[in-house]
């Protein structure tokens, strides 16, 4: 594997029992978890190629048993690595042989729901499907909707700072949460934002929101919910060639038409997808778009009329638009699906996470297929693409040796294209340890000190999930004189850099 961590510090693993017995004290019964073979089920996140068991594993229920577990660990030096529900596909949740796992697992419940303020708060392990679940019998739901809402959980989706199908319209995470409350690695406890859209103030929630676990640890998330559009409809477009697609996509933005959702997978992906929910997707076109307007019904039937216009023109080949709310829900489902569906073309995929600017997308699918063909690796591609957001599934078999190796290598070289052309290395999957050494290839020595003085400025320590993001993580002191108030961090005295 070509992938290096930080060497374990074997002080601390010798003192295994001691920090195993003083978890003990603060969370009862099975919330601490120890043997060798229950270890195993924390080893890796969705990037399941990467595995390495913790030294332990924590699972509070309260805030305050997480305020005092990282208050334990600050004062004796002791890593801790949150993770959500795992499904992290960036390695962000991989543990280390030397840290304290803290698993959010346990918070799940929503705490409450205000329609008239149009909120909820929620603890971070509850799932982000079972926050429209709560409110769509009123008539809202929440709009960042990744592939994996029946899994992964909002406190995750903070950490990532994920988006999903309908992120074009409605924005990411981090244009729907209002405010966190945060333990601190020295066990404070405080909060960021409110119940309102912008509160006064730095915006320390916008810093907190992608931090990928590496700043504190959300145990608490208010959501922005919206109102259920009056309308909503789905189109299917079939292409010759991803190139045609690729241009319908940078032709409907450019005309002024913002969908609620923008979508687009290749023959690959079309056919393991089909194969997989047999909703009626066409077999005979080289890509696919799903294009879905919403709002009030005349609004949806013009821009649907106007995308279809701008798609023949651009070249499609077949074009079908939904009946009805269940097709309209089919035509996505073959697209949620598409991830598992590909798992039945090979025996492992690699799914990467890169961000371009929408007109360079016929140009980047070319080279991509070049690069397909230079490491003797199938791809398939399934994609946001209404915001450039590509996620090519690499296939290759673990079992086959140095397969890994050429997946790793054609994935790196996909993230330099994304940047080459004046994209960026993720879009909603997060850095981690996947991108952590690609880090260099966008950001200057001078942007990554400051990235980490901010780290310092939050985990003076560096003891909060080490190892990912940064490909070489400076001791604070390094770093030049960093003022930091130990004290309530969102109030009056806020660090300055």
């Amino acid at each position: 594997m070509s992938l290096v961590m930080p060497t374990p510090d074997f002080s601390v693993i010798a003192r295994r029992s001691e920090i195993v017995a003083a978890l003990r004290t603060i969370v009862s019964g099975e919330g601490v978890i120890d043997s060798p073979a229950e270890l195993r089920v924390y080893e890796s996140d969705g990037l399941t190629a990467y595995r390495q068991p913790p030294m332990v594993v924590v699972l509070p229920e309260t805030t305050a048993q997480v305020s005092a577990i990282l208050r334990w660990c600050h004062a004796e030096g002791v890593k801790v690595v949150p993770r959500g529900s795992g499904t992290s596909l960036s390695g962000g949740a991989l543990p280390l042989a030397d840290a304290v796992l803290l698993g959010l697992g346990k918070f799940k419940r929503i705490l409450e729901i205000d329609y008239s303020d149009r909120l909820v708060i929620a603890q971070p392990g509850v799932t982000n499907l079972a926050i429209t679940r709560a409110v769509e019998g009123n008539g809202f739901y929440y709009a960042p909707d990744p592939s994996s809402q029946i899994a992964c959980s909002i406190g995750g989706n903070v950490a990532e700072n994920s988006g999903g199908v309908h992120c074009l319209k409605y924005g990411l995470t981090t244009n729907n949460i209002l405010g966190v409350e945060l333990v601190m690695m020295d066990g404070e406890i405080v909060r960021l934002g409110g119940r309102q859209l912008d509160p006064a103030g730095l915006d320390l929630l916008g810093v907190v929101v992608g931090s990928e676990g590496l700043l504190g640890v959300v145990t608490e998330v208010t959501l922005r919910i919206l109102p259920t559009p009056e309308t909503a409809r789905a189109v299917l477009i079939g292409f010759a060639s991803v190139e045609e697609a690729g241009k319908c996509v940078a032709d409907v933005i450019a005309g002024g038409i913002i969908p609620a959702g923008m979508e687009m997978m290749d023959r690959p992906a079309i056919h393991a997808a089909e194969a997989f929910v047999n909703v009626g997707y066409p077999l005979d076109v080289e890509a696919l778009l799903i294009v879905e307007l919403d709002g009030p019904e005349a609004e949806c039937d013009f821009l649907i009329g106007e995308v279809e216009r701008i798609a023949l023109a651009d070249g499609a080949v077949s074009c079908r638009i939904s009946r009805d709310e269940s097709e309209r829900l089919a035509f996505w489902a073959g697209r949620k699906a598409a991830f598992p569906a590909v798992g039945r073309l090979s025996p492992d995929y690699y799914c990467m996470d890169g961000t371009i600017p929408r007109r360079r997308l016929p140009e980047v699918l070319q080279r991509m297929n070049a690069l397909s063909l230079q490491y003797g690796l199938g791809v398939a591609n399934v994609f946001h693409a209404g915001d450039g957001n590509l996620h090519p599934l690499i296939l290759y078999d673990a079992n086959v040796p140095g397969e890994l190796d050429r997946a790793e290598a054609f994935g790196s070289d996909i993230l330099r294209l994304c940047v080459e052309v004046g994209g960026v290395l993720t879009g909603e999957h997060g850095v981690g340890v996947e991108k952590r050494d690609l880090m260099p290839v966008m950001y200057s020595e001078i942007d990554l000190a400051h990235q980490q003085r901010v780290k310092c400025a939050f985990d003076p320590k560096l003891l909060l999930n080490p190892g990912k993001v940064f490909p070489t993580l400076h001791r604070c002191a390094e770093l030049g004189r960093v003022h930091v108030h130990h004290g309530r961090l969102p109030h009056a005295d806020l660090p300055r850099f």
